[in-house]
């Protein structure tokens, strides 16, 4: 996953506003007591950090993988 990447999964799942406030607010435990943004400002894999993401905030298991990627062909 890349970091682009990372950002899209996390606007899906949790909108653009709200997205931004898990990711600088919420503090994982599965990342050592950082947040998102921490975490992958210290070079953690930004898919570690989405999985991690996931499991603090109940995200589904079917909506965990794959996520993030555009369509093919599809630009943006």
């Amino acid at each position: 996953m890349k970091l682009s990447e990372f950002q899209i999964a996390v606007d899906e799942e949790f909108g653009a506003g709200y997205g931004s406030v898990v990711v600088n607010d919420l503090v994982l435990t599965g990342m050592g007591g950082r947040t998102a943004r921490e975490a992958l400002a210290a070079g953690v894999a930004p898919r570690d950090v989405w999985l991690a993401l996931c499991e603090a905030t109940d995200v589904p298991p079917e909506r965990r993988h794959g996520v993030g990627r555009r369509e093919p062909g599809r630009r943006g």
